[in-house]
């Protein structure tokens, strides 16, 4: 058994190393990085039968954890009927999906289009904008994270993601996250794309009103106002959506990571009708997707939206949001020498070192106790806590435990950095 474990891990390495990413291979090695080969619910399992709590939580994918078995259930059903779209007729559960989608989000965002992924949706929303206003300009913020498509990449807010991939889209600007002085920059623009949460630019949680700002300089201005509800959406902090919290309602929301469940790579849009109607009220063919909104797609997205509302997970995600933010918080207390900051909303926790270099410290012991966790893309010193929103009490509990060896082990062989 040791011989075939062995094995199997030396496959994987070699596989990623020469067909996959090779850096990324052994960036992954070194960092001890295990091979998983089974999931569920709020644990993921390596090749060796180890077991590990999921609090990485696919950077906000398993909101339902892995492989929630009502969702599983709904997508083998429908792979023995129809696994993927024609296109040619018309397509049940895409109306299904579209239609409980409208239900759930705020206000009256009514149309959507579905593609396969958060980036996908970002690039629909970005053409919607400017299709409906005539404008060109999009407004973002330094630090955001959209995706690496071109058009996403050209809204989001880290440089070093974009150097290497100039020239991007034309007409583009970035403002301070949270400041809410936006007449100037939104001077002719088609849209302001902003994020409730930035999640990986380092968990950044704007001051109660700021999305109402928005909205009111959106109105002043005519841009259209873009919530990026792909990692904020869908329970993750302990509202149904993000904007909830400030009780606005977009022009356009994009949706993404939760949406299936995490069982199926699914995303979407969903736009006010008018808005949809001035852009493609007369050419309903200027965006497609062959792959977008297939049936074995919507079927896990309409079960796992069904699982959200029915098992109250939006609730949970604020009561173990509470239990997780207020846990990181007294160890930031204990170890004010690593931890800068804490800081969240919901069951998307922050946690800010004081020094990048701890967290090569932090990360690798809590994979040793059994916890994953990971650093935010666009600041590394800021360690992400992203669980399941199944997650428990006890769960929590452990993850604390973990996290706190972590601290120990970086604060003993680093000392104050």
């Amino acid at each position: 058994m040791i011989d075939e474990r062995t094995s199997l891990a030396d496959e994987v390495f070699d596989n990623y190393k020469r067909y996959v990413n090779p850096p990324l291979a052994r960036v992954m090695k070194l960092s001890g990085s295990p091979v998983e080969v089974r999931a569920s619910g709020t644990t993921i399992w390596d090749h060796t039968g180890k077991a590990y709590l999921d609090f990485a939580g696919g950077y906000g994918v398993f909101t339902l954890g892995h492989s929630h078995p009502r969702v599983i259930a709904a997508v083998k059903e429908q792979l023995d009927a129809m696994s993927l779209s024609g296109k040619t007729m018309f397509n049940v559960l895409l109306g299904r999906a579209a239609k409980r989608l409208a239900e759930l989000a705020p206000g009256d965002l009514e149309i959507s289009f579905w593609c396969n992924s958060g980036t996908e949706a970002v690039e629909g929303a970005i053409k919607l904008a400017r299709a409906a206003t005539g404008r060109t300009k999009v407004v973002s913020t330094i630090d955001a994270y959209h995706g690496k498509t071109l058009g996403a990449l050209s809204v989001s807010g880290r440089p070093a993601f974009q150097e290497r991939f100039r020239p991007l889209l034309d007409d583009v600007a970035h403002v301070p996250y949270g400041d809410a002085a936006l007449d100037e920059a939104l001077h002719d623009a088609a849209a302001f794309i902003v994020e409730p949460v930035q999640g990986e630019g380092g968990v950044n949680v704007p001051l109660p009103g700021y999305l109402r700002a928005v909205r009111e300089a959106c109105d002043r201005s005519g841009a259209l106002f873009i919530a990026d509800e792909v990692q904020t959406g869908l329970g993750r902090c302990g509202l149904l959506f993000g904007c909830d919290r400030d009780g606005v309602v977009p022009d356009v929301m994009t949706l993404a990571k939760g949406l299936s469940g995490g069982v199926v790579p699914v995303g979407a849009y969903i736009a006010r009708t008018p808005v949809w109607n001035r852009a493609y009220g007369k050419a309903p063919l200027l965006h497609t997707s062959t792959f977008g909104g297939s049936e074995i797609a919507c079927a896990a997205a309409l079960a796992a939206m069904e699982v959200l509302v029915d098992d109250g997970l939006v609730e949970c995600a604020r009561v173990r949001g509470a239990q997780l933010l207020d846990g990181a918080r007294a160890l930031a207390d204990e170890f004010g020498d690593v931890i800068a900051a804490v800081r969240g909303l919901g069951l998307l926790v922050g946690i800010e070192l004081t020094n990048e270099g701890y967290g090569g410290w932090i990360i690798p012991e809590m994979l040793k106790r059994g916890v994953t966790v990971a650093w935010t893309l666009n600041q590394q010193r800021v360690i992400r806590l992203e669980p399941p929103l199944v997650v428990t009490e006890d769960e929590i509990a452990y993850a604390l435990e973990a996290l706190r060896a972590g601290l120990a082990n970086a604060y003993e062989n680093l000392g104050r950095l």
